[in-house]
């Protein structure tokens, strides 16, 4: 035998057996979903990291847009780009209304698709609006900030909160596949997960970020700094009487205005932080507190052994 015959042979992957094998797991799983005739065209992940990246120039073109612009070129940037950026997000969007459609005709996931792309292109500027108040919470909140521009491209929690806040409106929309698909862009861009329906107030500040859970029902108000690790969760699952987890009923904590929420903290269920409080750091916490209140943790061990429990 020669030399490249051997090596053929010693490279005989089997490719031919695991294509078989594959496409019957792969028509199985079809026709237990009930898709065998209409395998599903979900959006790109790789397109709508694309989008991100030039709605952020949009947004800040200045900034985050091309390094020679001037003020003539601006608008037509801004222009040109939001244009081309809206129909691929659009492609993205009919994807999704399809997907989950079904069988609904064509025409009627181009409809809602256009409108819905619309509605988000007409949101845009609220959007700017609440990015620099969150900027600005940032370099206000953080000594070691020296500039906005610098919150803007090097934070990790302003990362995170731009896309949240586009994630956000297309959830509300009615495209919640493709707005979770950009809040897990961001969550494996900078460890911080905010699920696209929680509500945030303005001027939210995440200072640090890695490790930071959001939950889908969290409601969290004006002027709230979170650090590094603070989970804001569910405290149970509830279930039917299938044993089915129960999905979109509010499990989340609600954060009230000026709260701040210091590293490691755990607030869990539908319970409300009043507004001002200050929840100190490593804090497990599953009950309500009144405004202006300040949690330790030696506070939450006091409660403990007040109620009769113990650590």
């Amino acid at each position: 035998m020669s030399d490249l015959s051997y090596q053929n042979a010693r490279q005989d992957w089997g490719v031919d057996e695991l294509v078989i094998k594959l496409r019957h797991l792969r028509v199985q799983s079809l026709e237990t979903r009930q898709r065998r005739d209409k395998p599903p065209k979900l959006p790109s992940r790789k397109e709508l990291q694309k989008i991100l990246d030039g709605l952020g120039a949009v947004l800040f073109p200045n900034r985050l847009g091309l390094p020679d612009l001037n003020d003539e070129g601006i608008d037509y940037f801004v222009g040109h780009t939001l244009d081309t950026l809206l129909r691929e997000l659009f492609k993205q969007i009919r994807r999704e209304l399809h997907f989950v459609s079904g069988h609904a005709p064509a025409e009627e996931t181009y409809r809602q698709a256009v409108a819905i792309t619309r509605e988000f292109a007409a949101r845009l500027p609220e959007v700017r609006k609440l990015l620099d108040s969150d900027i600005q919470a940032a370099y206000e909140g953080d000594p070691a900030a020296r500039s906005s521009d610098e919150v803007l491209v090097c934070y990790p929690g302003i990362t995170a909160v731009i896309h949240h806040r586009l994630a956000h409106i297309l959830h509300q929309l009615g495209a919640p596949l493709v707005a979770r698909v950009i809040s897990e862009i961001a969550h494996s861009a900078t460890g911080i997960d905010i699920h696209p329906g929680a509500q945030i107030g303005e001027s939210f500040f995440i200072d640090h970020g890695t490790g930071v859970v959001i939950g889908e029902t969290a409601v969290i108000g004006r002027h709230v700094r979170v650090y590094q690790a603070v989970t804001l969760g569910a405290k149970r699952f509830l279930k039917d009487d299938d044993g089915i987890l129960v999905k979109g009923n509010a499990r989340h904590p609600i954060v009230e205005d000026d709260v701040v929420i210091y590293a490691g903290a755990t607030i869990l269920g539908r319970i409300t932080i009043g507004r001002g409080s200050t929840i100190g750091g490593n804090v497990w916490l599953t009950h309500s507190i009144p405004p202006g209140s300040n949690i330790t943790q030696a506070h939450v061990r006091s409660e403990l052994f007040q109620d009769g429990g113990g650590i």
